[in-house]
């Protein structure tokens, strides 16, 4: 899909300086992901006009919202966006329903591309109409907040960090909601956050943000196998893989999913799914080990065929990240020197990569 946003920003404050050049998809959700700091808010703002930003050319669609060289800048209430903050900011005496309808009314009826009826839906929200801001939890607010965005039938929706107010319980709420807009809306999202399982969750194109700078960007499936990246080095260290349904065993709840493009299964604890069905999961470097051969006899369900491509010490120094290639895909795996120098590894060796069913994150 030909891209349909570019932004080159150039802002300097008194001690930080924004200055990035991206190219992002026109449709699904592209994550700014960086450190407290690292400029992801301000680069949020700047696509969105709420910061004037000293250089920059923003295109959105084939629409200008700003070029600093030609004096164009248009104001944020002429770009056709959406914006949910960390908090919903709700107004308090409006009830949920009036708040949908403030955002959906200001659009011209021939302009409308979401309905209330179907935000409502989507977000699951049909049921809290009547209720007043008060009354709401704080997952319930934000689910309103984004909707509310929504009803504004935004080419661009921008999301910065929207679950970072909500306890662990209100996230795990919310996120199945953001997985459907990804998936049912015709949309391009940008969405900041620093927290990598949401990336990992959500996210098709990563944008690695430090101090200001791109330090990387990319399709997320490749972006977080990288490991000059330290993206690879915390624990939480991981890629995603996005498989199509094989089979399921209802006796056992397992799901086979195939890797992409090669007929290698890996099988995961999982609700059953329709056949061809696609499913993205995670793979976390510190739930795979490896093996110089297959055995026999496991709790370990899956064991995959690999070639090592690379290997790095890890922040720990006792420990490596070891990059591994399955049939055209990538994973990662976290073990001891002391076993990468037993196993006797290189660049290139084969061996069989083991993770655990129950600890493939879907």
């Amino acid at each position: 899909m030909a891209t349909t946003i570019a932004a080159r920003i150039r802002h300097r404050f008194a001690d930080f300086t924004l200055d990035v050049d991206l190219q992002l998809p026109g449709r699904g959700v592209s994550a700014l992901f960086g450190q407290s700091g690292s400029g992801k808010t301000t680069c949020l703002r700047c696509l969105a006009g709420l910061e004037r930003a000293d250089h920059a050319y923003i295109e959105v669609n084939g629409q200008v919202w700003q070029d600093s060289q030609r004096g164009v800048f248009l104001p944020p209430h002429q770009r056709p966006l959406g914006y949910v903050f960390q908090e919903a900011s709700l107004f308090a005496h409006l009830s949920v329903q009036r708040n949908l309808e403030y955002g959906w009314r200001r659009i011209p009826a021939a302009q409308r591309q979401v309905d209330l009826h179907q935000a409502c839906e989507l977000l699951g929200i049909g049921h809290l109409l009547t209720r007043m801001p008060a009354k709401l939890s704080g997952g319930e607010r934000q689910r309103v907040g984004i909707a509310r965005a929504l009803l504004t039938s935004p080419g661009l929706l921008l999301m910065d960090e929207p679950l970072a107010a909500l306890d662990s319980q209100r996230k795990a709420e919310i996120l199945p909601y953001l997985e459907r807009l990804h998936d049912e809306l015709d949309i391009a999202i940008v969405y900041v956050s620093h927290a990598q399982d949401e990336v990992a969750r959500l996210a098709d194109h990563l944008v690695l943000l430090d101090q200001g700078r791109v330090q990387a960007s990319g399709p997320v499936t490749e972006t977080l196998a990288r490991l000059d990246l330290p993206l690879a080095l915390g624990d939480d260290a991981g890629v995603v893989i996005q498989g199509q349904v094989q089979g399921y065993d209802d006796a056992y709840q397992l799901l086979s999913l195939g890797l992409p493009g090669s007929d290698l299964p890996i099988r995961v604890a999982h609700a059953p799914m329709a056949l061809g069905s696609a499913l993205r999961v995670k793979v976390q470097a510190r739930d795979v080990s490896l093996s110089l051969d297959e055995q026999g006899q496991s709790s370990i369900l899956n064991r995959l065929p690999v070639t090592v491509t690379g290997q790095r010490v890890a922040d720990n120094n006792a420990h490596v990240l070891v990059s591994l290639e399955v049939a055209g895909t990538a994973l990662l795996a976290r073990i001891t020197r002391y076993s990468w120098d037993q196993l006797g590894l290189t660049v290139g060796s084969r061996a069989w990569a083991q993770i655990k069913a129950v600890a493939v994150l879907a």
